[in-house]
């Protein structure tokens, strides 16, 4: 596994009291769902349609995390058109509402981990936070048979501003009624922890995801690398 962590146990960084915990926020890519593929070829759909040359897979999955504006505009070479930023974002969104299925699984041990997650909390909820939109979100989330976990399930443009402004983190956490401190965030890269830091709640960061190198940046409050040690946390 590539990035700053090798892959071990569960690592703490700070006690967390997970049986306290009611809220439970996910991430989305990279951290329940293995969408590298789609995602893949839809950006490079999109270059080739403005004929600009594809991009390896490798590079484009280190551009996700921030949303669709900014994953097409980072392929795009950060170009400063804005029209053309504008006509390929409108590509690639139609593109990848038409594929994001085509290779999209759930990780292994997923389902099972948010059935201990559930079960072994007393009325613990769980809730999904992506900076991808949040119609293609909810439908991948439903074609996979993973919505009934979630009682929220929120994109990147379900508010004003996305991760790693708190706004989404604190919205759900007023939803649910749960205070900061009964709540964790659990992703794949330095964006979901920088959120969860700004939101004052614990943070948990996955080795099995798109971007485990960017722990480093945001170090996490626990680490784990496969889906099954998600649900061991809470036991």
């Amino acid at each position: 596994m590539p990035g700053c962590y090798s892959c071990q146990m569960p690592r703490f960084n700070r006690a967390i009291e997970t049986q306290a915990l009611k809220l439970v926020i996910f991430d989305l890519d990279g951290t329940l769902i293995d969408s590298r593929l789609d995602l893949i070829h839809s950006v490079n759909a999109m270059l080739r349609h403005f004929d600009r040359a594809e991009l390896p897979g490798e590079v484009v999955a280190s551009y996700v995390g921030d949303g669709a504006p900014m994953l097409v505009r980072r392929a795009l070479g950060d170009a400063r058109d804005q029209h053309l930023i504008k006509k390929a974002l409108e590509y690639f969104l139609a593109y990848y509402r038409e594929h994001k299925l085509d290779h999209t699984i759930v990780y292994d041990g997923i389902p099972q981990a948010l059935e201990q997650i559930q079960s072994n909390g007393n009325g613990r909820q769980m809730a999904v936070l992506s900076n991808k939109p949040v119609k293609p979100s909810r439908d991948i989330l439903a074609a996979l048979g993973l919505s009934g976990f979630f009682v929220q399930i929120c994109g990147g443009n379900s508010f004003e501003t996305k991760k790693p402004d708190p706004l989404g983190a604190r919205t759900l956490l007023a939803r649910t009624s749960t205070r900061a401190e009964e709540a964790i965030i659990i992703g794949d890269s330095s964006i979901d922890m920088l959120t969860g830091r700004n939101a004052g709640i614990s943070t948990c960061g996955v080795t099995y995801g798109f971007a485990p190198h960017t722990l480093c940046e945001v170090p996490p409050d626990v680490v784990i690398d496969r889906p099954t040690e998600l649900g061991e946390l809470f036991q």
